[in-house]
């Protein structure tokens, strides 16, 4: 996990070498300061993260300053639910479809039985790269064409899971932006006939952020769920990044479950979100 981490974490790691060359046994308030603004902490969260702490900090000083981020009360929604129906949002290039993949994939190999929902209508290309990850895969597919009614596909998906006894499904949405009204109200239906198709569900609404974009990607997020509510967060793009302190933000903003953090470009590239391992990870870096 921690290997896997270093690797996510590397250009953010590279940037707070930039700082602080050489591990030490301490740093001071000002270093600590510098490398979090350094690895896109928001302003605001720096300032509640120095808080207290002394001028010379130590390991364990800077290990509870950080973990004290994650210290709130979310409520984990588990796949006890058969077929247990999640429904993946965010703005288009954020990596939904492959993080899709990602999660099917990861079912898969649990030894679940997964289907997928071409729920983003709006766009062929959406349609024909998680059709292509299903063929890759050897998962089922319910899709139609560009243009069609989603709600339609979220319809025929999940009675599609009932009468095969499916444990898993993944429908795709829109990669809509927060402006389009239209899209939003789309969004909206989708979710509604869901509940009609089997009651509860969607039993999971989890968006998707793109690590690259670092604390920008919290009003995105703040926007989805004031308009339907958001169940969890996975990050994505984070080793393409030096913005990985952005992760601090995220928790600190959305108070809500961070479940994944996507690795790669691979269907494996996706590892359980763990709180100690992240941070233990950057303090690896300034540490002795």
């Amino acid at each position: 996990m921690f290997n896997i981490f270093k690797k996510v974490l590397g250009k953010t790691n590279d940037a707070i070498k930039e700082v602080i060359p050489q591990k030490k046994k301490s740093i001071t308030k000002e270093e600590f300061e510098e490398l979090l603004l350094e690895s896109d902490v928001n302003y605001s969260l720096v300032e509640k993260l120095l808080e207290g702490l002394p001028n010379t900090i130590s390991r364990i000083q800077a290990f509870n300053s950080l973990i004290s981020v994650f210290q709130y009360d979310i409520k984990w929604k588990k796949s006890d639910t058969k077929p247990f129906v999640e429904m993946i949002i965010g703005v288009n290039g954020a990596g939904k479809t492959t993080t899709i993949a990602k999660l099917a994939y990861l079912y898969k190999q649990e030894g679940k039985e997964v289907v997928l929902g071409a729920g983003d209508t709006f766009r062929a290309a959406a349609i024909e790269q998680l059709s292509r990850w299903a063929v890759k895969l050897n998962i089922p597919i319910i899709a139609t064409k560009q243009g069609h009614d989603p709600s339609a596909v979220v319809y025929d998906t999940i009675e599609s899971a009932i009468a095969k006894n499916y444990d898993h499904v993944i429908i795709d949405t829109a990669g809509r932006l927060h402006t389009q009204s239209n899209l939003s109200e789309e969004l909206k239906k989708m979710l509604r006939v869901a509940k009609k198709a089997l009651p509860d569900a969607p039993h999971r609404k989890m968006l998707i952020l793109d690590g690259t974009q670092g604390s920008s990607s919290i009003n995105q997020a703040k926007v989805f769920d004031e308009l339907i509510g958001i169940d969890g967060i996975i990050i994505t793009k984070l080793d393409g990044t030096a913005k990985g302190g952005s992760v601090l933000s995220i928790a600190d903003e959305l108070q809500m479950p961070i479940f994944y953090i996507g690795t790669g470009e691979q269907p494996k590239d996706l590892i359980t979100f763990k709180a100690n391992a992240y941070i233990n990870t950057i303090l690896d870096e300034i540490f002795i």
